[in-house]
């Protein structure tokens, strides 16, 4: 059965202190970062940068107006119904005596024109 401590603390650190100038040596072996390149990434991003600014404005003034339809439509939609409310209340309010009087007197001219 192997040691728990069968590489040492001592071999433990030399390891990582390995590892470590390892990954330095090759970030210091990276070739230098060549400007025109960089220039060309640079304005390709920012032209894409400004791209999706427009389209997210596009969107933007899209959605705000299909917002402002749907509420004109919502309002068109409840001045509607209010007419009909309306309506409905007045054909279910009792005639008074005036109007009986008046559909009264009209059924009686019908019926003297037909004579």
């Amino acid at each position: 059965m192997p040691s728990f401590k069968d590489p040492s603390y001592q071999d433990r650190v030399a390891s990582a202190a390995n590892a470590k100038q390892k990954a330095l040596d090759q970030l210091k072996a990276k070739p230098p970062i060549d400007e025109t390149l960089a220039a060309n990434r640079r304005q390709a991003w920012e032209a894409r940068a400004e791209m999706l600014a427009k389209e997210r404005a596009t969107k933007a003034k899209a959605i705000a107006a299909e917002k402002s339809e749907k509420a004109a439509r919502q309002a068109v939609a409840l001045a509607e119904a209010e007419a009909a409310a309306e309506l409905k209340a007045a054909r279910l309010k009792p005639p008074g005596a005036k109007e009986m009087k008046e559909a009264r007197d009209a059924r009686y001219a019908a019926r003297q024109a037909r004579k």
